[in-house]
């Protein structure tokens, strides 16, 4: 990595006027697209200055342990006034942000640095509190290395207590095991500091490009500053063909990218050292750049790991007990089969169920074919309709939307005719959605199954489908996002881009499920549900209202429907599984929730913190591990392809060892089974 270099200490005024200037420039063009494009402008005022500027140093120092108080003290003359400073293109507060910012991470620097060498005691009476809610900046000079002793030395003993259940075994090779944690603690620590002190895009650039973002965020939490880079990464997530390592990742509460799928057939599937849970601690392109992820962006990360470019990446995995090892990986084209519709027959006595599974709304961006998810499910459902199936379930759990389009084309192969939603723009103007095509290409039962994740274009599709009684909603309450965005040039340059919400969508009833969410016929709980972050956590989010619509629409009648609801819902309730799940749920709630007491910074205080979800989290695993009694089966053509390819069949196998562990296609298998019975005794 490059040394930091002095000369930035050092620019002209010249240069930084200009500077300024630009940055000026690209926000006042910003907010002159937002005012004139956005659903629901807002006025540059105090409290957007507000918002921005606690969002901003909230970022930066997430932890409020960089700056000072006396430094948030001096930055707060901007607290009410970079309205003020925008509106008279004056950008020169970035000087002080960026010149504050600077100065802050070079003392903690220097604090950490001088701290290493001392021997820490961890026995101690001293006391460490996590808190769930805001706090503001405390630092007092005097206290820098104090509150990096009193952080470094928790780190460590819960780097230690993670490595082991076995509290024993841990305090008899405490001395042993505190070295080389020490040593990787304060490396972290210090690569943090020196990554962003030596930041290849510049801490300029870096706080210019935050501040557009959080700008951009103040209107909706959807609106979002994109460079042209950033940009092409966001269409290529929703294409269907791209380069990949076959792995998904999440973060944990550390900012720690946790392995936490691993695509069957995919490059990184072929190592069979790579498992779930296993942390990226290390990244390589094929010219030897090397990127420690603690020290940098995730979006330096991230750009190795998931783009087209870099084509070979050797990867640093570290395994819970601490071993690590690498491996390196060559991306190869996915369809998107980790992603693309699939199907199955499911099962139970007399009951045939054909499952459709829809892990997002994708389409052909590049090539501009008509070939999307409308045409994937499509072809399922001609395929699912030879097996003599009885209805048909649609799983939308965890699909988190993409391409609208998409979403509206799929609503209008379930429905005869008619409108399927309304748009309305910030002049108020309304347009309405219709499906033009005559027929459907399924009209036997349908059912879709939701959860907390399913947002945006499966919320869409969802709300339709309900609206028209043409299909029954089993699950748990939806996002609640009902907003359209559109990727829109802030100027004629391209270079700078504004992911802009230009439309709110309501259902043909004139209600909408923004804030509020789609929610299902059929009540089921669903594990982590109290935890998802949705659309009504967002302090920006757009409100939830309702419109009167002049539209007519005929839903098809709700008789069978109000017959299968509530038996389905009785079944549910009384369930010992779902139960069990609710029960689970309370615990999960309270561990993520509630305020915890200060923690001793002994070892055996730590070690209890960090294990005393170990029990909640058994628990946890079993449920999502307890198979269901139907039988899964493939149509025709896959048990073809199957047999001749390796890839096709890992990726089936994986998708079936999900399935069968799904609770809620069995709830789908007895409602369909009430559909059958019901009919039969109509006959009788």
């Amino acid at each position: 990595m490059k040394k930091f270099s002095l000369a930035l200490l050092f620019v002209s005024f010249a240069s930084i006027a200009q500077d300024n200037g630009k940055s000026c420039d690209i926000l006042q063009k910003i907010n002159s697209l937002i005012q004139r494009e956005h659903y629901n402008p807002k006025p540059i005022d105090d409290s957007l200055s507000v918002y921005v500027f606690e969002t901003l140093l909230g970022d930066l120092d997430e932890n409020k342990n960089i700056f000072l108080k006396a430094e948030y003290d001096y930055l707060s003359k901007y607290k009410y006034k970079l309205d003020d400073y925008l509106k008279a293109g004056d950008c020169s507060f970035f000087d002080d942000f960026t010149s504050t910012y600077k100065k802050a991470l070079e003392r903690s620097k220097t604090a950490v640095e001088k701290i290493r060498n001392e021997k820490f005691d961890y026995n101690s009476n001293d006391t460490i509190r996590f808190t769930k809610k805001g706090y503001p900046f405390y630092v007092k000079l005097e206290d820098v290395e104090k509150v990096y002793i009193k952080r470094l030395k928790y780190d460590i003993l819960e780097d230690i207590s993670k490595s082991s259940k076995n509290l024993d075994s841990l305090q008899q090779h405490f001395a042993t095991m505190e070295k080389p944690s020490r040593e990787k603690i304060f490396d972290m620590a210090l690569c943090k500091i020196n990554s962003r002190l030596e930041s290849k895009e510049s801490i300029e650039k870096e706080i210019r490009n935050d501040f557009y973002n959080v700008f951009c965020n103040y209107f909706d939490p959807h609106s979002s500053y994109f460079s042209y880079d950033t940009k092409s990464s966001f269409l290529s997530g929703l294409s269907t063909d791209n380069l990949s390592l076959g792995i998904y990742v999440t973060l944990n509460e550390k900012e720690e990218i946790i392995v936490e799928e691993i695509v069957p057939g995919g490059p990184a599937s072929q190592n069979e050292i790579i498992e779930k849970g296993d942390q990226i601690i290390k990244v390589a392109t094929e010219k030897g750049d090397e990127f420690v992820v603690s020290c940098n962006s995730l979006e330096t990360i991230g750009e190795i790991v998931f783009s087209d470019s870099n084509k070979k990446v050797t990867l640093t995995f570290r395994k819970k007990n601490s071993n690590q090892y690498t491996v390196t990986l060559e991306k190869k084209v996915m369809k998107a089969e980790d992603h693309a519709v699939f199907s199955f027959v499911i099962e139970k006595e007399n009951t045939r169920l054909g499952y459709i599974n829809i892990p997002s709304f994708y389409t052909d961006f590049d090539n501009n074919s008509v070939q999307g998810t409308t045409d994937d499910v499509a072809r399922e459902i001609f395929k699912l309709k030879k097996e003599n199936i009885d209805g048909i379930v649609i799983d939308l759990q965890n699909n988190g939307g993409g391409s609208m389009e998409e979403a509206i084309r799929l609503s209008g192969i379930f429905i005869d005719s008619g409108p399927i939603s309304v748009l309305a723009d910030n002049k108020k103007n309304l347009k309405i959605l219709k499906d033009t095509n005559r027929g459907m290409i399924y009209n036997g039962p349908l059912l879709l199954l939701v959860n907390g994740n399913s947002a945006s274009a499966s919320e869409f599709f969802a709300s339709v489908l309900q609206d028209y009684n043409r299909a029954m909603l089993l699950g748990s309450t939806t996002l609640g996002k009902a907003t359209m965005q559109e990727i829109v040039p802030v100027d004629k340059k391209q270079e700078d881009f504004v992911k802009l919400t230009i439309e709110k969508f309501y259902r043909v009833t004139g209600n909408s499920h923004q804030m509020t969410g789609v929610v299902p016929d059929v009540k089921i709980p669903t594990l982590y549900d109290g935890i998802i972050s949705r659309e009504n956590s967002f302090k920006t989010a757009l409100k939830n209202d309702k419109i009167q619509v002049k539209t007519r629409f005929t839903p098809y009648s709700k008789d069978v429907l109000g017959k299968l609801i509530p038996l389905s819902q009785s079944r549910v309730d009384s369930n010992a599984y779902f139960k069990e799940i609710k029960e689970v749920n309370v615990e999960v709630d309270t561990i993520f929730k509630s305020q915890k007491a200060p923690i001793l910074m002994n070892f055996v205080s730590v070690f209890n913190n960090v294990h005393d979800i170990d029990v909640v989290f058994e628990q946890v695993k079993k449920l999502s591990e307890t198979p269901s009694d139907f039988t899964i089966k493939n149509i025709p053509f896959i048990e073809e392809v199957i047999k001749t390819d390796e890839f096709q069949k890992s990726i089936n196998d994986y998708r079936i060892k999900n399935l069968k562990v799904n609770a809620y296609v069995s709830e789908a298998l007895n409602v369909i089974g009430d559909y059958k019975k019901l009919f039969e005794d109509l006959k009788n």
